[in-house]
């Protein structure tokens, strides 16, 4: 069961292995000498032409079956009991007062989780780009290898937690790729462009061959968190312009990753999600405490060129509430259909309702409060980062079935 919810230990490799020294030493430059290559890009050679019809080369594709990381399926918590309707006993007398309001991780025994039914769900794929797993500090490389064992080790672990809310898809795929060390979006060397256009390169080849394997009518979710997200947004308006399929894309999850409002939106073919019942729009967020401070994030955003090839400045940023569906807004901690949360000894996972509000500021951040513990892979600043997708995990799984609907009925 242990390896069922190994995507609970990739929380504490962010920590240890990509975040410790940024996280123990909080300035800007520090964490650039600890996390950004020191070395000089090297290109690595092109991949062949047919590269991806190894099944080596997917972390997540059909025919993997239980093997499949990405279709993880996590159990329910069941409330824990309220005191005040237990029965009195000489050992346990009646409660004074009840639990905590929505909002406290307190629960009880957990129950399998939902199982998706195939007849119940339009078909439909989903292309996910894995975020960085490349997570090495004080390296030379600016670019992983496809055989690196820890980065696709812990590919498989992060998409367990943050693929599987994609799980009702009958196609499910997510590409390895040789992604990008975490440094090279810390940094304006020439290297760090060279590095991510090349495992662009990588995705859009891998993309390529996911158009070819599906159905040519079938509808398309493209999704992908942190680095994944930088990949995504790229494909949409490149490879889907190109392969003509932008109106086959029922939404895209760019999560994890700031799109300016003024300077990217305008550049992306498709729009933001402004309703829970729209199709063919983009989704985006980036989770805090509510007295969180985004300054590390803010300085790369605003010193990096939009899509439209102008600054993004200190312009706001895409927030679109995964409580609500909908661009901006809030919604209280009862609005969360299921956190994903581990248990204290790391073996297992559940989903908690009731656990986590969201709350659109001005400047586009998703704030959640003063949240509860869950684990040691929260940044500097309360930044939620790793945590983007599972704080929302049950509301994101009923968002993309809701937006498949909506672009199932809209082309019939």
């Amino acid at each position: 069961m242990a390896r069922k919810f190994l995507f609970i230990v990739a929380l504490i490799i962010v920590l240890v292995i990509g975040g410790a020294i940024a996280l123990s030493i909080w300035s800007r430059e520090a964490t650039e000498i600890a996390l950004v290559p020191r070395g000089e890009f090297v290109e690595q050679e092109s991949l062949a032409a047919n590269a991806y019809e190894d099944p080596e080369m997917w972390y997540s594709r059909p025919g993997l079956g239980i093997n499949d990381p990405s279709r993880y399926q996590p159990a329910v918590a069941q409330p824990a009991t309220d005191p005040a309707d237990e029965v009195p006993s000489p050992d346990s007398p009646a409660a004074e007062r009840s639990l905590d309001a929505p909002g406290s991780l307190d629960t009880g025994p957990s129950r399998p989780g939902e199982a998706a039914d195939a007849a119940e769900v339009p078909g439909f794929a989903v292309f996910f780009v894995p975020p960085t797993s490349f997570l090495k500090a004080g390296g030379t490389e600016w670019n992983a290898t496809l055989d690196d064992a820890t980065t696709n080790s812990r590919a498989r672990t992060f998409l367990r937690g943050l693929a599987s809310p994609f799980n009702r898809a009958d196609e499910l795929w997510a590409p390895k790729y040789r992604q990008a060390a975490a440094g090279a979006f810390l940094t304006d060397r020439p290297e760090a462009q060279m590095a991510i256009d090349a495992a662009y390169a990588d995705v859009a080849q891998a993309f390529d061959y996911f158009l070819d394997s599906v159905n040519a009518d079938k509808p398309i979710v493209l999704a992908g968190h942190s680095q994944g997200s930088v990949h995504i947004l790229r494909l949409l308006m490149e490879a889907a312009k190109k392969r003509g399929i932008t109106d086959r894309i029922i939404a895209v999850y760019a999560i994890g990753w700031p799109i300016s409002i003024e300077h990217d939106l305008p550049a992306l073919p498709l729009p933001a999600c402004a309703s829970p019942d729209q199709s063919g729009c983009i989704l985006a967020y980036s989770a805090f405490t509510d007295d969180g401070d985004a300054d590390l994030i803010k300085r790369r955003y605003e010193a990096t060129p939009g899509f439209t090839g102008r600054p993004r400045g200190d312009g706001p940023i895409l927030c679109v509430n995964p409580l609500t569906g909908s661009t901006g807004g809030q919604a209280p901690a009862s609005a969360n259909l299921g956190t994903l949360k581990p248990s204290e000894d790391l073996r297992s996972g559940e989903l908690i309702a009731g656990a986590i509000p969201a709350r659109c500021d001005e400047r586009g951040l998703l704030l959640i409060g003063d949240p509860p513990e869950l684990g040691p892979g929260v940044l500097p600043g309360g930044n939620y980062h790793v945590y983007d997708i599972p704080l929302f995990w049950k509301n994101l799984q009923e968002d993309v079935l809701r937006r498949v609907n909506a672009w199932t009925d809209r082309e019939a």
